[in-house]
Order: structure tokens, then sequence, then C-alpha cells
């Protein structure tokens, strides 16, 4: 292939967090990576409670994510109908926090920048071709030549839309409502900001989110499991939701919106062809959950660990044409994401909520091992309530 200012080791399709990680690793192996971000950072971004096990790949990144954001110290699952709550606490080996997409999602793109690697924004790729001999994208502004492509697109899914490989998730969330809300101070406001924890709300209809965010914004979200209730809108469900909580109504009452209500709908799914010739999809190109256990982002930048550091390997030894070059990472994608799919599926479906996690301090070992999963410690042996989640799945495939 012939050098040219247009030729690349590797093109990445996605300047989000999973983009912006992959192309760093790769720029700090020495390699010259192209990404392409459809965007202009800053821009709103759902997804602000962060895991743990996050931390790690934020150290070999050079960031300080702690900047800025707002310490989590854990995720507190309440059922204001019974009375019934439980906290898991998150800080031990990691810590973790919550954060402003925006703000974050530009500082991983100017730190990828910050070590080399050419970042374009605002220019959507249209077409990516890749072959035995190499790779070719086109997009809105011109055509590139690689020897490796990564497919970071987010739910755009840019590869597997167009090979009709995202197969739907059922049984999980259907679409979620979303916007945030300026608040003052009260004691009970004053209490959240000082634990900075997720708050899970049980509602008939799926689940509330509530996230302490800097500034004194609360994140405030309803993940919906089943198709909209006829004759009511949207917003008006939304408000629905909200008014019948009288943690949300205490918290919300002097509070004032400052964004429009979002809506984020086709929330499952999993790309059954995530490798292949020269490419590989990580992040939500990959697959996406319902963010019940805020596993978005980890899993964005977890797999674009994975993926960064097996393409050094494979064009280190010329062997990145292997279609298989990414399938030993991948069964440890798989055990992780059907790990988190199992989870939810049990919040949704078996009362995992009313008989286990609110009966887990009955049971230290395994709120031990629900906490290490909550964490994103999902490849560590030993952990019995993973197995036992894994070997009910295989039971039924």
């Amino acid at each position: 292939m012939n050098a040219t200012h247009n030729t690349y080791e590797v093109i990445i399709a996605g300047g989000g967090p999973a983009g912006s990680t992959a192309s760093t690793l790769l720029a700090q192996h020495g390699h010259r990576v192209l990404l392409l971000e459809k965007e202009r950072h800053p821009r709103f971004h759902i997804g602000e409670s962060m895991m743990p096990y996050i931390e790690p790949v934020m150290q070999r990144l050079g960031i300080d994510w702690g900047e800025g954001n707002l310490r989590k110290n854990g995720a507190d699952f309440i059922d204001e109908q019974s009375g019934r709550q439980l906290s898991f606490p998150l800080q031990n080996r990691y810590g973790t926090y919550q954060i402003e997409r925006s703000v974050f999602d530009r500082k991983l793109f100017e730190n990828a920048v910050g070590h080399g690697v050419e970042g374009h924004q605002q220019e959507k790729v249209l077409h990516a071709e890749c072959t035995q001999s190499g790779v070719e994208v086109r997009t809105e502004r011109g055509v590139y030549q690689g020897r490796y492509f990564i497919d970071a697109s987010g739910r755009s899914a840019l590869l597997g839309r167009k090979r009709k490989s995202i197969q739907r998730l059922e049984n999980l969330g259907r679409f979620a409502l979303y916007r945030h809300f300026q608040v003052g101070h009260s004691p009970e406001i004053d209490a959240v900001f000082a634990t900075g924890s997720i708050k899970i709300l049980l509602a008939d209809i799926g689940w509330l989110w509530l996230i302490p965010m800097t500034g004194r914004r609360f994140s405030i979200g309803l993940v919906v499991q089943q198709d909209n209730p006829r004759g009511i809108s949207r917003r008006d469900l939304f408000q629905r939701y909200i008014d019948a909580s009288p943690l949300l109504n205490t918290l919300l009452k002097d509070a004032r919106p400052v964004s429009e209500m979002q809506v984020e709908a086709d929330f499952s799914y999993i790309n059954e062809r995530r490798y292949g010739l020269r490419y590989a999809c990580c992040g939500d190109a990959a697959g996406f959950l319902d963010p019940v256990f805020s596993s978005g982002v980890f899993f964005a930048v977890k797999t674009a660990e994975f993926i960064a550091d097996r393409v050094h390997l494979g064009l280190l030894n010329n062997a990145e044409d292997d279609p298989r070059l990414h399938a030993t990472d991948d069964q440890m994608y798989q055990t992780g994401f059907r790990t988190m799919q199992l989870l939810i599926e049990r919040f949704y479906r078996s009362r995992l909520i009313h008989n286990l996690v609110f009966e887990a301090d009955r049971h230290p070992r395994i709120k031990q091992e629900v906490t290490a999963l909550l964490a994103g410690d999902l490849w560590q042996e030993g952990n019995l309530f993973q197995q036992g989640l894994l070997r009910g799945r295989r039971g039924r495939d």
C-alpha cells in the first residue's frame, strides 16, 4: 500500500469513550491512528454514572478522571412502596465518579490528540471496506487507507447495521426518558450530594435513576420496560412517574429543568459479528445493555482496551489480516456482557431486588459478590453468584 497523507495503520470511526480509548492506546504503542468523530465535542450524552473498574484504563490513558467530577460512593436501590432500601458501597480498591459526559468525552478525545492521534471532528464515516489487502474508509470529506478498521461508532453501529448483525435483546428496557435539573439546598438534597451515590427507584413500568452531578444538578431518568402506554405522551409519562415518587417530589420541589427531555430508544442489543477480516467493533458498536447497572462506559473502554492491545500485536506480527485475531478477547467480552445481561434480566423478571438485593445484608458473601459485579469486576475467579448466573444461561441455551 502506497504511503500518502491519507494512509494510516488504524482508522477508527467514533470519538466517544471507546474510540478515544482505543486510539490513545494504539498511539502509545507507536501506531499512526486516524480518529473520526461525526459530531463536535462537547456534545450531550447520557451514561453519567461510572463503575470503579474503569479506573485502571484511565490510568493507562493518563487521565485524571476525578477532576471536576463528583465522587460516587455507591448505588442505592429503593422500593418506595414497601419502604425497603439497600446500599451497595462501591469505593474500595478503585474509586469512581458521577461525570458530565460532554466534558468527559471531550477530555478523552483531546487526550487522544495529545498522544499523537490525528483527530477529525464533524466528519462522518459513510463506508468502510475491509479486504485481504487493506482497509478503505470513505467519509463526507475524503477517502482514507489503512491496515485496520475499528468501529467505535456507538449505537449507530456502522458495521453491525450495514451487515444486519444487530440482534435485539428482549426482556430488558425498551426506552429511556431523561433530563437534567438544577437544584438548590435542603438537608435532603445536601445528603444526596454528600454521598454521591446513584439512586435506583423501582417502578411498575421499569425504574428511575437519580444521579447527583457537579454544579448542583440532578440527572433524572425513567427506563420503561414495555411499549409506551396508550393515551399518554412520553413527556407526560415521565412527569407522572416523577410525581408518583415521594423522594423525587422532595428533591425536585424547587428544581429548575436545565435541559429538554431526551428520548433514547432501541435500547438493548448485541452485534453478532463483532470482529472479522481487518476490523473489530468496540463499545456500543459491539453491544448495548439497559443502563440499570451503569455498564455502558465500562464496556466501551474495556472493549477498546482489549481491541487496541490485540491490534497492536497483530500489526507488529503482520497478522492483522487474521479474521480470528480477537477470538480469545471476545470470549472474555462475552463472559462480562452476558453476566450483566443476566443480572439485568433477573432485575426485571425474577424479583431479584426483593428476593436477593433487599436480603443481601443477611448473606455477606452474596452481597460481596454482587457488589463486585456492580463495580465491574467481571473476570475474577471464584464469584459463585456470577457462576450461577452463567450456568443458568447455558442450561437454557
